[in-house]
């Protein structure tokens, strides 16, 4: 992945990365918390086959899948991965992993205690850390490895190469306190995210030196502080080996040794049968053949899937007379077409049957699809058409394409910056609206797009302006009395006289300069009418960048909601700049590439919400629709074909990869099409390369649509602005994006996502959240759609593993249920 324009050093970063699936629907916790203005909401729960400890074998190997070496070790570097936070996590520590609910929860294996312990004049916390917690050379973890690591971090050294410094930069001292054992950090800015930061934590002679930093944490590291220690990294093999840690002093580690091993995922079922890994992520193909090798074991019968099931009794017969038969040719390819069919028939058959030993845990992983609308230029430029295209879609309809034939709960996702069953989470997609295809194609006619539209000839400014002096000259065009009138006139008018030249004269001046008056009071309501509606939109801004205490109602603050039309002037975006300047993705984006995501919960019983819309609905309009507020637009009885515009089709590009574990996607994309055709907005669908996806299209924004996806967070104003940032123009004319690939955003959004991360108060942090995401929904630059799933094939006897949901592993729980099980290889083949 290229990071374009963008200097070491300097990037703020999304924690987790984008999850950009190389298309593959990798088909997971509890309750969340809910106040006044928060939806109880349940994440489906966690599917590990949980074991307690005492039932789970001491020894053996399990191979781990992973789609590639990863690139680096350093989870701070642009090009760290899921392969590189996989490992670390069994490795280093993480002072503050998320629970089951999606929340940070403090890891006792590390810290005993941390709290803020003053907040005025500073932010001070202090962390009290586990008096057993050492290092695997027996150095024991303190305040000099939290020093090192903010000084890599904090953005003031440029000679350290990192992805991002959120957090750090705020910090303005680290010091010991009472004893080793203490640290204390002292805030220059409040920061409500404090809980993110020194995780992992890596030990100071990895963080204290730019060469250790950039280049020495790539491929080994030598000093840990986890359940296991790096034994050794195999880029021949593909393997990274862990061992069980003889220093570690929590609970000790099941297994020996945890390998984790390069498989292309469509090498995955094969590795499964072979025994070659013992847990994979997989595709839905994946996860069928195992449910009916799982089906085909228990009944005994033979198979009626698989090669050759789909040969008819009149082609088997033919088949076998073309082999029997007296053309010596025809004979031989015939036999040789029915001896690959009999190996391939045996070769699946053995397959399925080592299947049986497999299970597929499944659940929601904590990450979710959407579609991206690229406003920089074009008709998305316009946020009305971005609006329709929101409008269309029935993102039910699409959350049950992918959920549904798995068996998972198909419900859209209602928000950007939380997952259902996190702490926070509200459906605030009521700014924007449900699915209605009236009303999009209303949005679609007050932004100018009509039936006859791609007809028109393209506006032009110069024969414009010759038509308009053509009619005003006919419109001045006196009537001719005679030559002598004729003359008068044109005299008077040139010595600047109002000469008289009869009553008929006299009644045309006065009908003109009445005429003229009237326009001119005209002019001057219409501007007094802009006025006030300025000063209207300037107040509801204001109201709507203040904070939970703010001068709103009521329900509005709780509910934090934002009608469409409120923000931004309709059709203003910035035209497409020659260069944009990326600011690197995140850790997961290096190896993925696509997926899906979920959507909003209904608005109908929303009652504040639909009290608000409907203070807005105009007659022959859509409800609180437009910008500005007010403006109301017919709606087309029906739409035969694409729109046009000045002669231009209202046809947009759908970017989608093109690889073979992208089918559910690009059948997610095809179903989008077929919505947006419904209200004549026509699709370009281009099938791209995996591996040029992200980089070439979505990064340099080379697509009007896209779907990619975004992992949960505990920490979403920290980690989602530099999503959802408005994109600003740098020095050199090019356009600052961060990680806001739809390149729309208001200033009123990074206001709050700024006061939210300064406000130390949690509930009314979250509260600042949702009044961020209402108002990214009215943007409609990004719209979920469902939560992507989770499918992991694991092997049967293994505990404590499989679909994790928002839950971080605990590897030194992870291992065998029987003894037989934690032998050999060939034994856990049985």
């Amino acid at each position: 992945m290229s990071h374009v324009g963008v200097p070491r050093g300097t990037v703020r970063k999304r924690r987790s990365l984008a999850l950009l699936t190389a298309g593959v629907l990798t088909i997971p916790a509890l309750a969340g918390c809910s106040s006044d203005s928060e939806e109880t909401s349940r994440a489906v729960p966690q599917d590990i086959a949980p074991a307690a400890r005492d039932r789970v074998a001491d020894g053996s190997t399990v191979n781990w899948a992973v789609d590639a070496m990863p690139t680096t070790l350093n989870a701070f570097q642009a090009d760290a991965d899921t392969a590189t936070t996989k490992i670390t996590g069994a490795l280093l520590p993480t002072l503050f992993p998320m629970d089951a609910a999606g929340h940070p929860k403090l890891n006792p294996d590390y810290l005993e205690s941390a709290k803020i312990i003053e907040r005025e004049p500073k932010q001070v916390v202090l962390y009290k850390l586990n008096q057993q917690a050492v290092w695997s050379d027996g150095r024991e973890i303190g305040a000099p490895d939290f020093v090192a690591q903010w000084r890599a971090l904090s953005g003031k050294d440029s000679a350290f190469w990192t992805a991002r410094n959120a957090g750090y930069e705020r910090i303005e001292k680290i010091e010991r306190g009472s004893d080793d054992l203490q640290v204390r950090v002292t805030f220059a800015k409040p920061y409500a995210d404090w809980r993110s930061l020194f995780s992992p934590l890596y030990p100071k002679e990895i963080t204290g030196s730019p060469d250790t930093f950039n280049d020495g944490a790539r491929t080994a590291l030598k000093n840990t502080a986890g359940p296991f220690q790096l034994k050794g990294v195999d880029k021949a093999k593909g393997t990274v080996t862990l061992v069980r840690s003889p220093r570690w002093w929590g609970e000790k580690a099941k297994l020996d040794s945890l390998v984790f091993r390069v498989v292309a995922p469509k090498d995955r079922t094969k590795a499964l049968a072979d025994g070659t890994v013992h847990v994979t992520d997989i595709d839905a193909a994946t996860a069928n053949r195992i449910a009916l090798a799982l089906r085909d074991g228990s009944n005994g019968q033979p198979l009626t899937h698989g090669p050759g099931a789909d040969l008819t009794p009149a082609a088997a017969l033919r088949s076998w007379a073309l082999a029997h038969g007296s053309d010596e040719k025809q004979a031989e390819i015939a036999q040789a077409a029915r001896e690959a069919n009999r190996k391939a028939v045996v070769a699946y058959g053995a397959e399925q049957k080592a299947l049986r030993g497999y299970a597929v845990r499944k659940s929601l992983e904590p990450a979710y699809t959407q579609l991206a609308l690229n406003g920089e230029s074009g008709p998305l430029a316009d946020d009305r058409v971005r609006r329709a295209v929101a409008r269309a879609l029935d993102r039910q309809e699409l959350a049950e394409t992918v959920l549904k034939p798995l068996g998972l709960p198909a419900k859209p996702l209602g928000s950007h910056l939380a997952l259902a069953g996190q702490p926070g989470y509200k459906d605030g997609s009521g700014a924007l609206g449900d699915q209605n295809t009236k009303e999009a194609q209303a949005l679609l006619a007050d932004a100018g797009w009509t039936q006859g539209g791609a007809a028109e000839k393209p506006k032009d400014t110069k024969a414009g302006s010759e038509a308009e002096k053509k009619d005003a000259e006919k419109e001045g065009e006196e009537k001719k009395a005679g030559t002598a009138e004729k003359s008068e006139k044109a005299d008077a008018e040139k010595e600047g006289e109002e000469k008289k030249a009869g009553t008929a004269e006299k009644s045309e001046k006065a009908d003109a300069d009445e005429k003229k008056t009237d326009k001119t009071e005209a002019e001057e309501k219409a501007e007094k009418k802009a006025e006030e509606k300025a000063d209207k939109d300037t107040d509801a801004d204001k109201a709507d960048r203040a904070a939970a205490g703010s001068d709103e109602s009521a329900a509005s603050r709780a509910e934090g909601l934002y009608i469409v039309g409120q923000d931004d002037k309709p059709g203003a975006g910035p035209a497409r700049s020659a260069a944009t300047h990326v600011l690197a993705p995140s850790r997961d984006a290096a190896a993925q590439s696509i997926a899906l995501l979920r959507q909003a919960g209904a608005v109908s019983g929303d009652s504040a919400a639909a009290k608000v819309t409907a203070q807005d609905k105009q007659p022959g309009g859509a409800a609180g629709a437009y910008a500005p507020v007010g403006t109301a637009a017919p709606a087309p009885a029906s739409v035969k074909g694409p729109l046009g515009k000045d002669g231009k089709t209202l046809t947009l590009r759908f970017v989608l990869p093109a690889g073979p574990g992208s089918q559910s996607l690009r059948g997610v994309g095809d179903r989008i099409a077929a919505m947006l055709e419904k209200i004549g907005i026509g699709t370009e669908i281009t099938k791209v390369p995996d591996e040029s996806y992200f980089k070439d299209h979505i990064a340099s924004g080379d697509y009007d649509l896209a779907l990619y996806s975004w992992p949960a967070t505990a920490y979403p104003a920290t980690d989602g602005r530099p999503i959802y940032a408005k994109p600003e123009p740098a020095t050199d004319g090019s356009l600052l994006v961060e990680q806001n690939y739809t390149r729309v955003g208001t200033d009123h959004i990074d206001q709050l996502f700024d006061q939210a991360v300064a406000e130390l108060d949690e509930k009314a942090s979250r509260e600042l959240m949702k009044q961020a995401d209402a108002r990214i929904w009215a943007a409609a630059g990004s719209i979920p759609l469902f939560q992507r799933p989770q499918l992991v094939a694991v092997d049967k006897k293994l505990s404590n593993v499989g679909a994790f949901g928002f839950a971080a592993p605990r590897y030194q729980d992870i291992g065998f249920t029987d003894r037989q099980a934690a032998g050999s290889p060939a034994d856990r083949k049985k």
